[in-house]
């Protein structure tokens, strides 16, 4: 009786464009903030951000641009080669690099390079580079305490849950003030400071958000009580958005603050494994 021996099991290799070795690691830490090599590269990354503004602010400074040029320019170089850097290696350790570059965060860490670049060409364009403060809303994934992460992610799904409702509510709002914009304009007149219809919308959107600047008001009676029903109406719109939004956190569902290691996605949930934009493994 032969024996026939089991046949070797086939070498299995990852798939295409999923990351392996030191592009795994890389993401891990550009990335994530779960490790400590993460949460370092954050923080640095931040005061790196907070110096290199503070640089571009010093250099605007007449007084101190001519005894500390040179030094601040070569300071605001050194920070630009170390973005351009860390925006490669942003691309290089993600399975689709194009989903990072057309992304907010993407487009933001390019925009925060090329000023500086362009001072070959346009003198003063450097100036532009103040464009780094918004890459301190990184700040939300810096020194990652869950809560704080999966909580904004969260938020970011309720806006979007209820951007819908939101948009008809301001739809309904924007035709209350014209209506009533366009009544303020028949009863007070150019005499009163209402010269047209859309500087008496503007008034209606003033008051009706309580905002309240004082640059024009109602003189008559008629006007006046009809700017007292707006303003009292006003104290009910304000908090409608609100109670949209609320109602979609309180229905939510939980999410991390993982970032998919292919298009980059974050709001996955805690128990997710798989991106639910691309598919890939978490």
């Amino acid at each position: 009786m032969s024996v026939v021996s089991p046949s070797p099991a086939p070498l299995t290799r990852p798939a295409a464009g999923r990351l392996t070795g030191w592009r795994l690691r890389w993401h891990e830490i550009i990335y994530e903030s779960d490790t400590p090599a993460g949460k370092a590269f954050d923080v640095a990354l931040i005061v790196a951000i907070v110096a290199s503004v503070g640089v571009v602010m010093l250099e605007s400074v007449a007084d101190i641009a001519a005894g500390w040029g040179p030094l601040l320019r070569v300071a605001e170089w050194t920070f630009t080669a170390a973005f351009t850097v860390e925006y490669i290696a942003r691309l290089v350790c993600v399975g689709r690099p194009l989903s990072y570059a057309a992304s907010f965060f993407g487009v933001v860490d390019l925009l925060a390079v090329l000023p500086t670049y362009l001072t070959i060409l346009v003198p003063g364009a450097h100036y532009m580079m103040v464009i780094r403060l918004l890459r301190i809303l990184r700040v939300f994934r810096v020194l990652k305490l869950t809560r704080f992460s999966s909580e904004g992610a969260a938020l970011l799904i309720a806006m979007r849950a209820s951007r819908h409702k939101v948009a008809v509510f301001l739809f309904t709002v924007l035709t209350l003030v014209t209506i009533l914009g366009s009544l303020m304009y028949v009863i007070e007149g150019a005499d009163n400071g209402f010269t047209s219809i859309p500087r008496s919308i503007y008034w209606a959107i003033v008051t009706v958000t309580t905002v309240g600047y004082g640059d024009i008001a109602p003189q008559t009676i008629l006007g006046q009580a009809l700017a007292a029903c707006l303003m009292i109406t006003g104290y009910g719109i304000i908090a409608v958005p609100t109670g949209i939004v609320t109602a979609e956190l309180v229905h939510g569902r939980p999410v991390s603050g993982q970032a998919c290691p292919q298009c980059v996605a974050e709001g996955h949930r805690r128990d997710a494994i798989h991106c639910y934009r691309c598919g890939a493994g978490l």
